[in-house]
């Protein structure tokens, strides 16, 4: 079954699935950033230029030939070359989550965010999915 886990009050959401497909990257996993649109795409694209600083993130989008081979893909449709790790930044459950191993979902600091993350937890807790979550608010302190 998909474990699903919930990192919580981000300060910069795109930042924050940067610092979490390093993560995953280092530790031999493959990443699809799901995102809502083309600009969040974009901007995403930009920041894994320069993230980490000190080295080179290999991504493509997930209509690229290289798609299957690059650890980080980012994509807004359903057509993923793997099935390791999902890092969603919707505001909704993604409806083909269950495909992945595992799924991140990164929720903001504000009131409007924090109550769609409820809502998102509250989908995957009622169908009976592991769930885990993160403060990223309390690491800072």
């Amino acid at each position: 079954m998909t474990r699903i886990d919930f990192y919580t009050g981000s300060q910069d959401k795109l930042r924050t699935a940067c610092q979490l497909s390093h993560k995953a990257v280092q530790n031999g996993m493959r990443v699809l950033l799901h995102v809502p649109d083309d600009g969040m795409a974009e901007k995403l694209d930009s920041l894994l230029w320069h993230y980490p600083a000190t080295a080179f993130m290999p991504h493509c989008r997930s209509g690229d030939a290289e798609a299957a081979t690059m650890p980080v893909v980012i994509g807004r449709d359903e057509d993923f070359p793997h099935s390791e790790l999902l890092i969603s930044l919707h505001d909704e459950c993604p409806t083909f989550f269950s495909r992945f191993e595992r799924v991140i979902e990164i929720v903001g600091h504000d009131t409007e965010e924090a109550a769609r993350g409820r809502s998102r937890f509250k989908f995957y807790r009622d169908r009976g999915y592991e769930l885990n979550h993160t403060d990223l608010g309390k690491l800072r302190t």
